[in-house]
C-alpha cells in the first residue's frame, strides 16, 4: 500500500514539474523548480532525470536549464488533434490576426475553466499572450463567457454554483447577478468582452463557434493590450470576431443556435 501510494505521489510530482516547465520558454534551473514545486533539490533532479529519459524534459548543460522535451509536445498536440476544429481554425485565426494586428486565439471549456488550444500571435513587439495550454476561470475569459452565453440561464447559474466566478483582478465579476447581466449583454451583442478581468491592462473580445448540432464547441477571440484595443475599437473588433467565428462555424458544417432567452 505504501509503495502504491508513493508511486502515485511520484507521478504527481513529476507532472507538477512538467507543468512548471510548460509555463516558461526560457527554461528553469533545478533549484527554481524545486522551490516552486515545494520539493527537495535532490528529489527534483531525480524526477527531472526520469522525465528526460522518456523525452518529456530536456536539459541544456551550457545554461544549466531544464526545458520541456519533445514527447511532452507530442502528447500535448494530441489534445488538439482529437478536436477536429483546431486545424480548420488556423486560417481564420491568421486572417483575424492580420486584420486586427492583435493575437487571435481558439479556446474550449474544460470543467470550470477556459483552455486555450490554439493561437496566432500578434506581430507587435508588445503583445498579449496566454499560451496554448493556459487555463483561465471561465468568467474571467472572453471565450469562456462567449460559450456560456449560448447556454440557458439555468445551466449558467448551475455552472456558477459548481465552479464559482474565480476573480483574478479588481475588474473581475464577483457577484452572480453581475455575471448573469454580463451573459445577457453578450447575447445581445453577439460577442463577449473580457475587460481586464483576467489580467490588468489586457482586453479580449470573443465569439462562439458552433457544431452541426448547434452546440458551442469552442470560441475565437482577439486579445490585446487595453491601450491599443480601446473601448472605442471594441465594436469594430467584435464584428470581425463574430465574422471569423461564423466563417469557422460554416467550414465545420455548424449551425448557430438561437440565443437563449
Amino acid at each position: 500500500m505504501t509503495e502504491a501510494k508513493g508511486g502515485v505521489q511520484s507521478v504527481g510530482r513529476a507532472l507538477t514539474l512538467l507543468s512548471l516547465l510548460g509555463r516558461t520558454e526560457e527554461g528553469m534551473r533545478v533549484s527554481t523548480l524545486a522551490r516552486e514545486a515545494g520539493l527537495a533539490v535532490s528529489t527534483t533532479h531525480r524526477l527531472l532525470t526520469t522525465l528526460e529519459q522518456h523525452g518529456f524534459a530536456q536539459f541544456d548543460p551550457d545554461a544549466a536549464l531544464w526545458n520541456v522535451g519533445r514527447e511532452a509536445f507530442a502528447v500535448g498536440a494530441a489534445f488538439g488533434r482529437r478536436r477536429n476544429f483546431v486545424a480548420p481554425a488556423l486560417p481564420h485565426l491568421r486572417r483575424l490576426r492580420d486584420a486586427t494586428r492583435e493575437t487571435a486565439n481558439l479556446g474550449v471549456l474544460e470543467g470550470g475553466r477556459l483552455v486555450t488550444v490554439s493561437q496566432v500571435e500578434s506581430r507587435e513587439i508588445m503583445r498579449a499572450i496566454s499560451p496554448p495550454g493556459g487555463v483561465v476561470p471561465a468568467f474571467c475569459s472572453g471565450m469562456g463567457k462567449a460559450i456560456l452565453a449560448t447556454w440557458p440561464d439555468a445551466e449558467v447559474s448551475d455552472f456558477i454554483a459548481r465552479h464559482g466566478l474565480g476573480a483574478m483582478t479588481a475588474k473581475s465579476l464577483v457577484e452572480d447577478g453581475a455575471a448573469m447581466a454580463d451573459i445577457a449583454a453578450t447575447r445581445a451583442r453577439g460577442y463577449a468582452v473580457d475587460d481586464e478581468e483576467y489580467l490588468a491592462g489586457l482586453r479580449c473580445i470573443a465569439a462562439a463557434v458552433f457544431s452541426p448540432q448547434g452546440e458551442a464547441v469552442c470560441a475565437i477571440s482577439v486579445s490585446g493590450l487595453a491601450m491599443r484595443l480601446t473601448a472605442e475599437r471594441v465594436p469594430e473588433i467584435g464584428a470581425r470576431v463574430i465574422a471569423a467565428a461564423a466563417d469557422l462555424t460554416a467550414s465545420l458544417g455548424g449551425e448557430p443556435a438561437t440565443p437563449p432567452a
